[in-house]
């Protein structure tokens, strides 16, 4: 299905961390659900305006009953800035929804304990990953790990067997990686969105322990639709894929070997 482009109206707009910003609005185009692990892009300026690129920002939570999207994301750069100053009420436009996420019906069915795994804003699209497996009759196990504060968390009880957190300077649950809180080797497949040299190590030890591996991957973007090239990913294969179209999910030994 081709990626729509609607004006979205913002219903609110949370600051959850100096740099972390919540944004839920409605999305009118009810022919064009998005699913776990795909993304938007988002404009709150002017065709002519600076930057000249749309924002890709995955989906951190739909609810297709209301027709509701929201979009948990790092204020970091100029396009992010501007996107930040959105208040309720205000329209911006919003194109999708684009890629290709997490299968999770083919997921749910093959792999009955499964492991969701985040490392920072990684962890924004792991909320609707779960959610959906959860729906599936599938809770997964989830792990994530963040610099110093955890952001975002609590919702995960209701529909995770269990959930961990580390943090780099041991703030908050366990002082390290979030690679040292699991084990591979007790799932049947562990799903990733992160840094990537996090993503890297996790698929290393997945490989080490015979777990299949998913991955979400992050890229700079321009078209969002695999035609300009801009996001190319050498894979095992040789052959370079587009992250936006291709992906943004792929079986880590594919790009990580």
């Amino acid at each position: 299905m081709r990626a729509a482009c609607c004006e979205a109206t913002v219903l609110s707009h949370e600051s959850i961390l100096p740099d972390i910003r919540l944004l839920r609005a409605l999305w009118p185009d009810r022919e064009h659900a998005p699913h776990a692990g795909q993304f938007f892009t988002l404009r709150a300026w002017g065709a002519d305006e600076a930057p000249f690129l749309s924002r890709p920002i995955s989906v951190h939570k739909w609810e297709p009953e209301t027709q509701t999207i929201e979009f948990l994301y790092q204020v970091i750069g100029e396009g992010t800035h501007k996107i930040a100053q959105l208040k309720t009420g205000d329209t911006f436009q919003l194109t999708g929804p684009m890629g290709n996420g997490f299968d999770i019906p083919a997921l749910a069915e093959q792999y009955h304990k499964i492991a969701v795994v985040g490392g920072g804003i990684g962890t924004a699209p792991m909320y609707q990953v779960t959610r959906e497996l959860a729906a599936a009759g599938v809770k997964p196990d989830v792990f994530f790990g963040f610099r110093d504060t955890p952001y975002c968390m609590e919702e995960y009880r209701s529909i995770a067997n269990v959930v961990k957190v580390s943090t780099d300077t041991g703030a908050v649950g366990f002082h390290g990686f979030v690679t040292q809180l699991y084990d591979p080797a007790d799932y049947d497949a562990v799903l990733i969105c992160g840094p990537t040299v996090m993503m890297k190590n996790a698929a290393r030890i997945c490989a080490e322990k015979g777990t299949p591996c998913f991955v979400s991957l992050e890229k700079k973007m321009a078209c969002g639709i695999g035609a300009c090239l801009g996001c190319t990913c050498e894979t095992k294969g040789g052959e370079g894929k587009s992250v936006c179209k291709n992906g943004p999910v792929f079986d880590a030994t594919e790009v990580f070997f």
